[in-house]
């Protein structure tokens, strides 16, 4: 386990190990997830560029369409899950 600390601009240091166990270069993105009691890093990875004509209909949906609220509190649920089976 390594400490950091945050700077008074709001910036935390990844230490180098890490860095290098990840292979995260200078530039790398982040996704950020409040989990409650602290937060989560997770290595934003690019995207290969799609038109919707690519995907639409993909993936055949037969139920109650959900809303945006749904959606977050599932993926919300399965970023705790995953979190809490580090641990």
């Amino acid at each position: 386990m390594e400490i950091t600390q945050l700077s008074p601009q709001g910036q935390v240091i990844i230490p180098q190990s890490l860095r290098e166990a990840h292979q995260w270069q200078i530039g790398q993105e982040f996704i950020v997830i409040d989990m409650g009691d602290g937060i989560l890093l997770k290595p934003k990875k690019p995207f290969v560029a799609t038109q919707l004509d690519d995907v639409a209909g993909c993936l055949k949906y037969q139920g109650k369409p959900q809303t945006i609220e749904d959606m977050n509190d599932a993926i919300r649920q399965g970023v705790e899950e995953s979190w809490h089976d580090c641990g």
